[in-house]
């Protein structure tokens, strides 16, 4: 799925960043372009983020469904 269209990022190279570092969405922009054009994705960003958090920290892995 697409969460930014503007600059054609989908939610596996979200999470992939996710696991790679990326903690917030200003971490997204610098490293894909997230929400550096209309930002309408930067909510559904941060939830991945979240999510991917959420998902290490519930398992105590490294492992986020991409």
């Amino acid at each position: 799925m697409y969460v930014c269209v503007c600059q054609a990022v989908t939610e596996r190279q979200v999470r992939e960043a996710a696991l790679s570092g990326a903690k917030s969405v200003k971490a997204l922009k610098e490293c894909l372009g997230v929400a550096s054009d209309c930002a309408k994705c930067a909510r559904c960003a941060h939830n991945i983020l979240r999510d991917c958090q959420q998902c290490g920290q519930e398992e105590g892995s490294e492992t986020c469904s991409a």
